[in-house]
């Protein structure tokens, strides 16, 4: 099994350090790590180091670095515009779309989200997203952060002005006749892919989406949920970019 990863503001520039804090705890008095394991540090900016365990204290480790490294951000960068959910469908596909390599999301508040995120309880849910991606890099073993950008309900206006300045945009829609699988992709820049909320996307958005650039595609014959449609797609990227 491989070691456990831990995220941290910043990497320790000398070889021996104290893990405390919330990852601490995380790390001593949950996973019950031991003197003589082995860690990761990641400051999910893509710097990494890994560490030995010294000594063990409540809710702290002691550890001496032997290892330091770095992973280059992954070209072009995947951005997914996810349509905010009802109930835990979107921190379902938050966790799924992070574990599997997502750089990015952005919370859209489509015209047929069930759920709108307005004021404070629309900060806090787009809190509880950037909390699932964090947990959910750190299982992944990522160096790499994805960024849960914009407002906590980014606009349909704003979504067209990301895909106009993306290198390709692709919007997931059951009518479409291409396939993710046969798109052309670029090798560079920013890729932004569009998942509908339950509802789906309504046509005006759609339209919209289309004049700014982005093409309608889709995975199969049947139709995904919102929760697992972005991860899906997020798949066949990742193999077609070879980052799989």
């Amino acid at each position: 099994m491989s070691a456990p990863l831990f995220l941290v503001e910043a990497l320790p520039t000398a070889d021996t350090l104290t893990l405390d804090g919330p990852e601490g705890h995380h790390a001593a008095t949950v996973q019950r790590l031991r003197v003589g394991e082995e860690l990761l540090l990641a400051d999910g900016r893509g710097g990494t180091a890994a560490a030995e365990v010294t000594a063990v204290g409540k809710g702290t480790l002691d550890l001496r670095v032997t290892s330091r490294g770095y992973v280059d951000a992954s070209v072009p960068r995947i951005v997914v515009v996810q349509g905010i959910a009802k109930g835990d469908r979107g921190e379902l596909a938050v966790q799924a779309m992070t574990e599997v390599g997502v750089d990015e999301i952005v919370p859209w508040a489509a015209s047929r989200s069930v759920v709108q995120w307005r004021g404070d309880r629309g900060v806090r849910a787009r809190d509880k997203w950037a909390a699932t991606a964090r947990e959910a890099a750190k299982q992944a073993r990522r160096a790499w952060l994805p960024v849960v950008a914009g407002t906590p309900d980014e606009s349909t206006t704003t979504v067209v002005r990301r895909l106009a300045g993306a290198a390709a945009g692709f919007v997931l829609h059951e009518e479409a006749q291409e396939r993710l699988t046969a798109v052309e992709l670029p090798d560079a820049g920013e890729v932004v892919l569009v998942v509908g909320p339950e509802g789906g996307i309504a046509p005006a958005e759609l339209a919209a989406f289309r004049e700014a650039g982005a093409r309608p595609v889709r995975l199969g014959p049947t139709v995904l949920r919102t929760s697992t449609a972005g991860v899906a797609a997020l798949s066949v990227l990742a193999t077609r970019l070879r980052r799989w």
